[in-house]
């Protein structure tokens, strides 16, 4: 059976989905979008209603797909309680199954399967550089990214191409934590946090995008990836870099002991995710000439911020 021009973006309803969703239509891909909202943004796509829990419906809209693109999972940006702890582990995994359990219906399933993870996988390391092959990370965010790949494994067909996008922090003009990090330097309050030593691994939405379409179309892409830019820089070097973009001369600094205190009351975060961080790069985008528009992040910046 022939299969579609159609792509399925589960867990699509968010700032990645939105901008994947609006890039692949431009390249006349059909897009459909799994979530549990209807999103706010407009486009070209069409929305199905899922609870990324249980089969229904949605899961007739994989017969014949060009491929999966699963992003499904809450929020990290939070406050860790248990429940918020306990839902971001599940979202990821029972999301995953479910979509396994879709797939095995199927007559004709997508030949490919791209699964979202994170580059949190490797842990908080001060100062080592991680690739693909580095050790992976204890806490939280590591276990979740062990047990959502390990669900991916248990999910997806044999005979589907798999590739997982262990994911940075995705720089963006429409959304993520970047929105956050320039109000605060448009307050005059984005200076280095803590120590500023702590490594900050990036990635321009652009890129991020043509990674995607890669991963879907090309069949030499298989396995785990960082999906991450070239250049990882130093928390202090991040923020003076987007104070320039932004035309900010200064910037307060944040004492580790302020932002345990700040970030959940006044933001309601984790403050974990701005004192820790992670110096990433891809050996196999690199062994695979993958070519970046943005491999820099003052080029990148300049990009979003023109």
């Amino acid at each position: 059976m022939e299969i579609s021009n159609k792509i399925i973006i589960a867990g699509g309803t968010g700032f990645l989905g939105l901008n994947l969703a609006r890039s692949q239509t431009e390249r006349d891909y059909e897009v459909v979008i799994l979530g549990r909202n209807q999103p706010q943004t407009k486009g070209d796509w069409r929305y199905v209603n899922w609870d990324a829990r249980s089969l229904g419906p949605w899961a007739s809209e994989l017969e014949n797909a060009t491929a999966i693109v699963n992003l499904a999972g809450r929020t990290v940006d939070c406050i860790k309680t248990p429940d918020h702890c306990d839902e971001i582990l599940r979202s990821r995994v029972e999301a995953t199954d479910i979509l396994g359990k879709a797939v095995r219906q199927l007559d004709s399933p997508p030949p490919v399967w791209v699964q979202m993870s994170t580059a949190h996988r490797y842990g908080d390391p001060p100062e080592c550089i991680c690739d693909e092959d580095s050790a992976f990370g204890y806490g939280l965010a590591p276990f979740v990214a062990q047990e959502w790949e390990a669900a991916f494994q248990r999910a997806v067909l044999p005979d589907m191409r798999q590739v997982i996008l262990r994911t940075s922090f995705v720089i963006g003009r429409s959304g993520g934590a970047l929105q956050r990090l320039a109000k605060l330097v448009r307050w005059g309050l984005g200076g280095t946090v803590g120590h500023g030593r702590q490594g900050m691994s990036w990635i321009h939405e652009q890129d991020m995008n043509r990674l995607f379409l890669r991963a879907i179309t090309d069949n030499s892409m298989q396995g785990a990836y960082l999906a991450t830019a070239p250049q990882p820089v130093s928390n202090a070097e991040f923020m003076r870099a987007l104070r320039k973009a932004l035309k900010m001369p200064i910037g307060l600094p944040a004492m580790s002991w302020m932002v345990r205190l700040g970030a959940p009351l006044l933001m309601r975060t984790d403050p974990e995710l701005a004192l820790y961080g992670r110096y990433c790069v891809s050996r196999r985008l690199r062994e695979e000439n993958f070519e970046f528009e943005y491999p820099d992040l003052d080029s990148a910046l300049v990009d979003l911020y023109r």
